[in-house]
């Protein structure tokens, strides 16, 4: 048996929950793009986590957390290492504060839309803003995901994270560094969980707020097509999308990636793309938007593999 087949059979010895090995990312990325990744891990448990992280550290084999992929792009060389997915921690609950609030705990793996629904179910405001948000909790705390005026942080109350040097720990929010679409944490620290604070408040207003949100999304953003979201932060607050338009570069297409002609601010996937194409469009914004405006696009997109 050769060092990695060993290497294999340990991790799936060591794991209750999935593991896949050598499996593609497009099957997992939302712009449907990416090549093989090593091992990508599903722990079921804060004690899978950590046991995970000690093998994968003590065999210095890189690792990476991921939410629900709808920010990543993945380049076509893969990941080498271990991805490690929360998308199996879905725990949640609901509780009363004791200022008169709503404190609403959940897992990482819990996608936005289902704290959305449960917002207006039970007539919760503080959510409506992330509605239409595909992302999971994980992934929307750890850059710092907005919307129509809100973040993330604005309802953040306390994380609860696992640093690999440290353990798990909990974090309140003053004690934490949120900035414009992110959280300074470093990359290998994994977020588990997350308590919301909210409140009550009028069950139409906040039901009608979120359907006036996910119809403005649908005339707005390109959904026919996979793509990765809003592709660049916008700089000093000016939309992203307006300074790609007006250096003429929506519609330009390379292969089956294209910028859309919806909004300059997504990259989409008309079919077969690969992550090459959607790179070579992000590096040609870039280079268009700063010759033509001197604005220098940052991703948002997170990108990751060789």
């Amino acid at each position: 048996m050769s060092a990695d087949e060993v290497f294999r059979e340990e991790l799936r010895k060591l794991m209750s929950g999935e593991i896949l090995f050598d499996e593609p990312a497009d099957r997992h990325t939302s712009i449907g793009v990416g090549g093989r990744i090593d091992a990508l891990a599903f722990p079921e448990s804060e004690e899978e986590i950590a046991r995970l992280v000690a093998f994968l550290r003590a065999r210095q084999v890189s690792f990476l957390p991921v939410g629900n992929w709808t920010n990543l792009i993945v380049r076509d060389g893969g990941y080498r290492g271990v991805l490690i997915s929360l998308a199996r921690m879905r725990g949640l609950s609901m509780g009363e504060s004791g200022d008169g609030g709503i404190l609403v705990k959940v897992e990482a793996g819990v996608l936005l839309s289902e704290l959305v629904n449960l917002s207006v179910r039970e007539s919760l405001t503080g959510m409506e803003f992330c509605a239409g948000i595909p992302g999971s909790v994980g992934g929307a705390i750890r850059m710092n995901a907005g919307a129509y005026g809100g973040e993330i942080k604005d309802i953040v109350a306390v994380l609860r994270l696992f640093d690999p040097s440290e353990g798990f720990r909990t974090a309140n929010k003053d004690t934490l560094s949120f900035s414009y679409r992110n959280l300074d944490l470093p990359f290998e620290t994994i977020i588990i969980g997350a308590v919301f604070r909210m409140r009550w408040g009028d069950a139409e207003g906040i039901a009608g707020r979120v359907l006036e949100i996910l119809a403005g999304r649908r005339e707005k953003h390109p959904l026919e097509f996979r793509n990765a979201g809003s592709v660049f932060k916008n700089p000093r607050g000016i939309p992203a999308g307006r300074l790609i338009e007006e250096a003429g570069l929506k519609g330009i297409r390379t292969g089956d990636a294209q910028i859309s002609e919806k909004h300059g601010n997504f990259i989409v996937n008309r079919g077969h793309a690969t992550a090459g194409e959607i790179l070579f469009l992000i590096a040609l914004v870039q280079q268009r938007v700063f010759e033509a405006t001197g604005h220098a696009l940052e991703t948002e997109v997170r990108i990751i593999g060789e």
